[in-house]
């Protein structure tokens, strides 16, 4: 006789249907889970926040170091951030300028470099680095900013040095990069040599005066910064150097010495390189929206805080640690680096005047 209540299920299909029950809540509450955990997180799991961020290599001479890295490579970061949603990395690296081009040279992937003359740049192209010319396409002719070559003397300038032709008498001791590595002693050399000419002096006067000052060189560094560290250490009477490795840092109360301004010196020129063989396409982009930033108001802003001299001169003004030049010069009124390394580096500084010094 039938159960008036129907007919009952055997055990194990009672077993099943419970469990079946509980797998479906356990389930439910999973996936209510998972939903709440990537509504909460989805604003860090978008593509852009997800990829890695890009990295960008520059190289660059000594003096350089601060700006770069304290100044321009966050203002980049935040602007490309900003622009783009990505993340950007640097890897740089800086020595004398001469250092960086045989590294570039040698096939470390440097993406830009700035170099401390263009004569260095010229290297480049001629060891087939660059296919040609390619930085005078960019703005000002791939000159990033600019700073006169000046003369750092000790604390109440106990030498009573004026100017160049100062430094040539027996008994005061110079401190000064080797033009064999450094850019920057490769200025200072033309500066020494011209300033006689555009004072109205000849080639023999200044011949002299460039002997003279090397007679009096007792120290020498691979780079300006090397020579820098050498004079603070206490080598030396005078330093022959960038005007910004002073004009910064005596701001800063970060240098014990003081700035005597030459009559005529030269303004060096520092040039931006993009060693496209060194770039992967995808990276293109980003190495050229580099390199833009650099000629901004904002960088160039920076260049200055930093104690260089723009080449928009605008922003040099109203910056009274600049001193005044009476007569400055550039490497074109020489004739071009070209010139200017054949005749007088080569020709007058290694040929006579090294050679001469030599015992």
């Amino acid at each position: 006789m039938l159960n008036s209540a129907g007919p009952r299920r055997p055990p194990i299909l009672r077993r099943i249907h419970v469990d079946w029950r509980g797998l479906s809540a356990r389930g439910s509450f999973l996936l209510f889970a998972l939903a709440l955990g990537i509504f909460t997180a989805w604003p860090w799991l978008t593509p852009s926040a997800m990829a890695p961020p890009r990295t960008l290599i520059v190289y660059g001479f000594s003096i350089l170091a601060e700006a770069l890295e304290d100044g321009v490579f966050p203002a980049f970061r935040d602007e490309w951030q900003s622009r783009t949603g990505q993340q950007v990395e640097f890897v740089s690296s800086f020595s004398g300028s001469g250092t960086i081009t045989n590294q570039v040279v040698l096939g470390v992937p440097a993406e830009v470099a700035i170099l401390s003359l263009e004569l260095d740049a010229f290297r480049l192209e001629d060891a087939g680095v660059l296919a040609g010319p390619t930085w005078r396409d960019l703005p000002h002719g791939g000159v990033l900013n600019r700073t006169p070559f000046i003369i750092l003397v000790r604390p109440g300038n106990p030498d009573h040095v004026t100017d160049f032709g100062d430094l040539t008498p027996p008994g005061i001791g110079i401190v000064h990069p080797d033009p064999l590595t450094s850019g920057g002693a490769q200025w200072a050399v033309l500066a020494e040599y011209g300033s006689v000419l555009f004072l109205g002096g000849d080639t023999t006067q200044a011949e002299d005066q460039l002997s003279g000052i090397w007679r009096n060189v007792v120290a020498q560094a691979s780079s300006a910064r090397g020579a820098r560290t050498q004079f603070e250490g206490g080598f030396g009477d005078v330093l022959i150097t960038y005007e910004q490795e002073a004009v910064y840092d005596l701001g800063r109360g970060r240098l014990d010495a003081e700035i005597v301004y030459p009559r005529s010196t030269i303004l060096s020129e520092h040039i931006v390189v993009v060693p496209e063989k060194n770039i992967p396409l995808q990276d293109l982009p980003l190495v050229r929206a580099f390199t833009d930033f650099l000629w901004t108001e904002r960088a160039q802003q920076i260049f200055v805080e930093y104690g260089f001299r723009s080449v928009n001169a605008e922003l040099n003004s109203g910056h009274a640690e600049f001193g005044v030049i009476e007569v400055p010069f550039t490497v074109a009124d020489l004739g071009g680096w070209k010139t200017a390394r054949a005749d007088i580096i080569q020709a007058i500084w290694k040929d006579r005047v090294l050679t001469a010094l030599r015992p």
